[in-house]
């Protein structure tokens, strides 16, 4: 199944036209004519079925036929996670991160961060495309960057936990995380988080995590977290 993704799509809407990219797509490469059905989500959480009024490469215009909400989560994972140097690597944490499950993604720019500006419009459209490669109905929540230091003063629900390879007690992930519960993971850059940061956090409620008995990329790290919190909620 190719599923389509319209951000203005809602239960009140009963025809739309797809963009031209799209358009072209639905008649030149997927060869659908009239009266064939396509399926679109919204991105919040809707699957829509869609049949083809007209099949224009330029214009391709559809009417809703049916709809289908999805069961929601019971707990949602916000990833933290710093920019690494190479943007394919962070890309490729957004693309896996959204076919695992995760709910929302702010880069965050550290003490030892070697990149410190990101592509939001890109990092969109690894995330859409990741959710409609991977048929799900909700897009994560992308934040704009911000500093690690801003970010702590921001309120976060359930619970909160920082991996990091400095010295001292840290639980493994997988043993403090608790279903059905809301979860923010912060991950640092490559030079991981400095030791003010790593205090800073702790002040702040965040408990010392370990994610394994090896060092992890940045990107390796968040797909690990990720891949926990969905087990243990499976």
């Amino acid at each position: 199944m190719q599923l389509f993704y319209n951000p203005l799509l809602d239960n009140s809407v009963t025809q739309f036209t797809f963009p031209p990219e799209e358009s072209k797509h639905i008649a030149k490469v997927l060869r659908k004519k009239e009266g064939d059905i396509v399926h679109i989500t919204n991105g919040k959480g809707y699957r829509y079925e869609a049949e083809i009024l007209v099949s224009d490469p330029k214009r391709c215009r559809a009417t809703i036929v049916s709809k289908h909400k999805t069961i929601p989560k019971r707990y949602a994972l916000h990833m933290v996670v710093a920019p690494t140097k190479m943007n394919d690597r962070y890309e490729w944490f957004l693309e896996k991160a959204t076919e695992i499950g995760v709910d929302g993604i702010t880069p965050i720019i550290c003490d030892h961060s070697e990149r410190k500006v990101v592509k939001q419009e890109r990092m969109e459209r690894v995330l859409q495309s990741a959710m409609k490669q991977s048929l799900q109905t909700v897009l994560p929540k992308l934040n704009p960057a911000i500093s690690f230091r801003d970010f702590l003063e921001q309120e976060q629900t359930g619970l909160k936990f920082i991996a990091h390879c400095d010295d001292g007690e840290k639980m493994e992930l997988k043993r403090k995380v608790i279903s059905d519960m809301d979860i923010t993971i912060l991950i640092g850059p490559e030079g991981d988080f400095s030791k003010e940061e790593i205090d800073l956090a702790r002040k702040k409620g965040y408990i010392p995590i370990s994610l394994g008995n090896t060092r992890l990329r940045t990107e390796t790290a968040a797909i690990v977290a990720c891949t926990t919190v969905a087990i243990i909620n499976s």
